[in-house]
């Protein structure tokens, strides 16, 4: 399948890629690493006619702690991420999330901002034009159905990048830079767990950094992952966890989920049932049910929907247990 025709721009500055975004707006894609953009548009699920190449700006690389936290450059890659003494030391479950993101190959063109901004997918979407055209379009992509929920005006594609989620748990805060200047928002709040259009981020917009706030360091961390392939493969469903504990007992607990619905949600109602208590089985038992519940899986991948809940909840259950020991 070849590449659409496309001119690439190249910035050197974060404010001369916002000027260059903002004059080409709607026509312009934004490649990073280029791991997942690269395959969409060999699909044809892009066709722009400008490329803008991030790779030229150095400011939005790199790993420094400040004394509200730690700031990660959107374009840091993924392995920079896995091996990262502070992350793996201060903020274990981002580490642990990054290191099973696609093959080393990938992690080492992937970067943070990329897998922050993954396109959602689904097994109707991500497809060649060829097959789309056959099996006719869906709501996300030329067309007006949502086939894996006949009927519904939502689309349903699925959010299935695996450092959302325990960022997510780390309370991260996004840095995005627009021609009104840079912003700030939580991302819990970056999300809007609809398909077809997944962040909160104007077509002139770029994010740039990455925070996590210093009362984050030091829980401890875990992230359960589950695919077809032991590399390679996107998550079908993922469990992000982190704890922190005082005396035996959980002083604070945060969980997330990814792959199973449009967005990557943490569940409070986790936080709320295991805060102020010694962490058990009977405790990670009923997170589990909690998680899976908050679970909204459709056909969007090779696995069956009951399955990659089941999974969720076994996920969360073993995730528990094993920061407990």
């Amino acid at each position: 399948m070849s590449l659409p025709d496309f001119q690439v721009l190249r910035p050197h500055a974060v404010a001369e890629a916002v000027v260059l975004l903002g004059t080409h707006a709607g026509e312009a894609q934004v490649i990073a690493g280029g791991s997942d953009l690269i395959p969409s548009l060999r699909q044809k699920l892009f066709t722009p006619k400008y490329l803008l190449d991030l790779s030229g700006i150095s400011e939005l690389r790199g790993i420094s702690e400040e004394r509200e936290g730690l700031v990660i450059g959107a374009l840091t890659s993924l392995s920079a991420i896995e091996h990262s003494r502070i992350i793996r030391r201060d903020y274990p479950v981002l580490a642990e999330a990054a290191a099973v993101v696609g093959s080393p190959v990938l992690r080492n063109m992937g970067t943070l901002g990329g897998n922050i901004c993954l396109d959602t997918r689904c097994v109707w979407y991500n497809q060649s034009l060829g097959w789309r055209k056959a099996c006719s379009f869906c709501i996300k992509k030329d067309g007006d159905l949502c086939h894996v929920a006949p009927g519904g005006s939502k689309c349903w594609a699925t959010f299935s990048a695996d450092t959302p989620p325990a960022l997510l748990c780390l309370g991260a805060e996004l840095e995005i830079a627009g021609p009104r200047g840079a912003r700030r928002v939580a991302l819990k709040d970056f999300y809007t767990n609809i398909g077809d259009a997944q962040m909160k981020m104007a077509k002139d917009e770029l994010l740039t950094r990455i925070f996590l706030p210093a009362a984050s360091a030091g829980y401890q961390g875990t992230y359960r992952k589950l695919r077809i392939r032991g590399s390679i493969d996107y998550p079908l469903a993922g469990v992000a966890v982190a704890l922190k504990r005082t005396n035996g007992s959980t002083a604070d607990a945060r969980l997330a989920i990814t792959a199973v619905n449009p967005a990557p949600l943490l569940v409070p109602r986790v936080t709320e049932l295991l805060t102020g208590k010694p962490l058990n089985e009977e405790l990670a038992v009923a997170a589990g049910e909690i998680a899976a519940k908050t679970a909204k899986p459709l056909t969007t991948s090779a696995l069956t929907p009951e399955y990659r809940r089941e999974m969720v909840r076994v996920m969360t259950k073993r995730a528990l247990l094993d920061i407990s020991v």
